[in-house]
Order: C-alpha cells, then structure tokens, then sequence
C-alpha cells in the first residue's frame, strides 16, 4: 500500500517540476508591457475562410453574416464550408448565406481533420494556389466580432505565418459545464497563448479560429494532420519545423461550449484520446529537440500533449488505490486518507485561483451578467475535476469522432441585448 503511496508523492513531485514554467506564464502579463510599435498602412490581404460542418444548418449561417459582417474588404474575404457527411440541410443553408459549398460523403474518413484537407485541396483546385495569402479556419459555430479579421491581418503582416486568436465564449452563463469550459479557453487565451507571445516562444492552436499563410499550407500539401486532435498536431509540427505560432490578443471570436456533461464528455475523451494519439506520434521527436534552437518551444508543446491532468489523474489514483487496499486489508489508512483530501484540497485551491484571476482579468470580456460570472466561479474546480475520469478512460478505449450539437445564439444575443455582434 505504501509503496502506492510513494509512487503517489513522486508523480505530484515530478508534476510540479514539470510544469512549473506554467507559473510564469500566469505572471507573464502583468510583468510584461510592450507598447504597440507605430504602423504605417497595413496591406489588406486575400483571405479565404474554411469551414468544416457536420450537421451545422442550426448555426452555420449566423457565422457566415458574422464574416460578412467584417470591418475589412468584403471583396478580399471568400467563405468556404465542406457539408461533411451531412444529413440535414446545412448544405443549403450555407449557399443561402453567400459560401461556396462542398459536399462530401466518407464514413471511413471521419473527423475535422479529414474534412479540411478536402477543403483545401478543393480551394486549390478551384482556385488556384495562389488566389489567398492565408486561410482562416473556424467552427461552424464560431461568431467574430467586427474586426476579427482586420486584427488579424494586422498581425500576419508582421511577418507571422500562422497566428491564432482570443478564444471567448458564446453561453458562458448556459450551466456550470459551458461556464468551466468557457473559463479554461479563456485562461489558455490570456495565460497561455498570450503569455507565450510575450515571452517570445510559440503557441498553439486550439481548435478553431487561426490562420495559416497559403505558403505554410502549399509546403504542407493541405492538411496532413488526421489525429483526433489534428489542432495540437498542428501545432507540434509547427515546433518541430521551428515555425512559431504568434497570438493575436485583439482578435476576438465566440465559441460554443457543451451543456450536457455526455456532449461534454465526448468532447474531451476525444481530445483526451487525441493528445496520447499524438504524444505517441511526435513524444521522441519533442524529446531530441529540447536541447535545440527551439527547445523551450518543443518542451511546452511536450507537456502540453502530455497534460499535467493527466499526471494528477495518475496520481490521485495510486492514493485513492491504496485507501481502498489498505482498508480491505484491515490496515490503518487514516494518514493516507488525510493526505488523499490535502492533495484534493490543495488542487481545488489552485483550480479556484487559476479561475480566479482569469475571471478577474477578462471580466470585461465575458458576455454575461456578473451573478453567472460569480456564481460558476466554485464550480469550476469541479469541473476541471472530472478530467480525472475522462484522461483515465482515454487510456483505455477506443475514441471515435462524435458530432457535438450546437445550437442558434439567440440566448447569447438576448445576454448582450444587442442583435448581432459589435
């Protein structure tokens, strides 16, 4: 039992060596102040906008009017949406909105990543290679505010060949699942992404709303990344190419969080399942490049495929599987079981200053009312607690891509009073 016990310590030991840099980035911002360079005029680039839908026709029509909607050249933004093994009529209702549709029928090849490298090759069919200087990539779901592209043609300019944006939420105040969700993107936003363009190093895709240079996706051959987390495979081909991710903290869109916890939980035993996938494909290839050029760039992407939730995961299970052999064994547990709830104690008041501060900083940002804000920020704990089951049952079985249904953003409007997006 004891021999559990230790195993236990050394892993929270080994936890906190590990991913103590994280520290830093959390105070990255507040130390930190670049003031803005002064700009001439900006270039206005040609941009095309990749959206891969699966049963979408709910809302993939409001994030093409939030696109049209842009401060920046209608003429210089052209959508694009592959209806991916549709069957209902998202199809029709993206044409409706003013996209040029795709349809594509592919049981065997299922997911985002799949669905985007028939994107791509259908844009560069039809259009030639050299139509856009960049793709942006979003969820059907997604909503931009009015000058989402604008920044981010701002930034690309700079000379940064792929760029990723603000993550906020579009029902932060729907439960305390979407609130939880919500909370994290936010922190990865702000103290993850953000911190690491001011330190100097790469950042990392999440999912959606990014843009890569037509250049990085004609070297790529499309999108080669096929993962159940093709957005973290994305990004570890990035370190290990040495092509640094930059952020674009002005650059705002709206994602849409689960509300059930079985949307939830298909979610992120997906990307839970998704992160090992890749850890096994690029672990050794991340590992000999830490002593490198871009070593510190390798190292915080190893970690982040290999989640420290991951390693709490591990840990508190060792503990709670000495409790539990111990008591069958008529041995004394009490110091065990002690230290257990410390260790559980300890991390929800680490959870609750993360979600803290976050809440803090981007109060202003969240589109909800403040009872909502206050209210899920004690729940928040609890829900980044119930990664523990979900990294251990991604060990252990087999994931497959699953559809999370999204809804229209009516509440999301009726919680801004506004009809659209400033």
């Amino acid at each position: 039992m004891f021999e559990w016990v230790t195993a236990g310590v050394v892993t929270a030991v080994v936890f906190t060596i590990c991913y103590f840099y994280q520290a830093v980035y959390l105070l990255a911002p507040f130390l930190i102040r670049r003031a803005a360079k002064p700009e001439g005029k900006v270039a206005q680039l040609r941009y095309a906008v990749l959206v891969p839908a699966r049963n979408e026709a709910a809302v993939i029509a409001q994030l093409i009017s939030s696109v049209a909607r842009q401060d920046y050249p209608p003429e210089k933004i052209t959508v694009f949406v592959v209806a991916d093994n549709c069957s209902d009529d998202t199809a029709r209702f993206a044409r409706e909105a003013g996209a040029t549709v795709w349809e594509r029928r592919d049981e065997k090849s299922v997911g985002k990543g799949h669905a985007l490298d028939f994107l791509f090759a259908k844009v560069f069919a039809s259009c030639g290679h050299d139509r856009f200087d960049g793709f942006f990539v979003f969820d059907a779901d997604n909503l931009l505010d009015k000058n989402y592209v604008a920044e981010m043609n701002r930034t690309f300019c700079r000379g940064h060949r792929v760029v990723t944006s603000y993550r906020n939420s579009k029902n932060y105040a729907a439960n305390w699942l979407s609130a939880g969700s919500s909370l994290w993107f936010l922190r990865e936003s702000k103290y993850m992404n953000h911190s690491r363009m001011l330190l100097g190093t790469g950042c990392a895709v999440s999912g959606t709303g990014f843009l890569v240079s037509a250049e990085v996706a004609r070297a790529n051959g499309g999108w080669p990344f096929h993962l159940l987390t093709e957005d973290i495979e994305f990004s570890v081909h990035c370190a290990l190419a040495g092509e640094r991710i930059a952020f674009c903290p002005t650059a705002v869109f709206y994602d849409e969080q689960p509300v059930t916890f079985r949307a939830s939980w298909n979610q992120r035993i997906r990307w839970a399942r998704g992160f090992w996938q890749v850890f096994r494909r690029y672990g050794a290839a991340l590992v000999k490049s830490v002593p490198g050029k871009n070593g510190f760039y390798a190292f915080d992407m190893l970690m982040t495929v290999l989640p420290g939730m991951a390693v709490t995961a591990v840990g508190l299970t060792l503990n709670a599987a000495a409790i539990v052999a111990g008591t069958l064994a008529g041995v004394d547990v009490a110091a065990v079981t002690a230290l257990f709830l410390r260790a559980l104690a300890t991390l929800y008041a680490l959870l609750f200053a993360i979600g803290a501060v976050t809440l803090a900083t981007e109060w202003k940002l969240i589109r909800c009312r403040a009872f909502f804000k206050v209210a899920y920020l004690p729940t928040f704990p609890l829900f980044m607690l119930t990664y523990v089951p979900v990294v251990l049952a991604a060990m252990f079985s087999r994931v497959k891509w699953k559809p999370i249904p999204h809804a229209p953003a009516e509440s999301f409007y009726a919680e801004t009073g506004k009809k659209h997006l400033p």
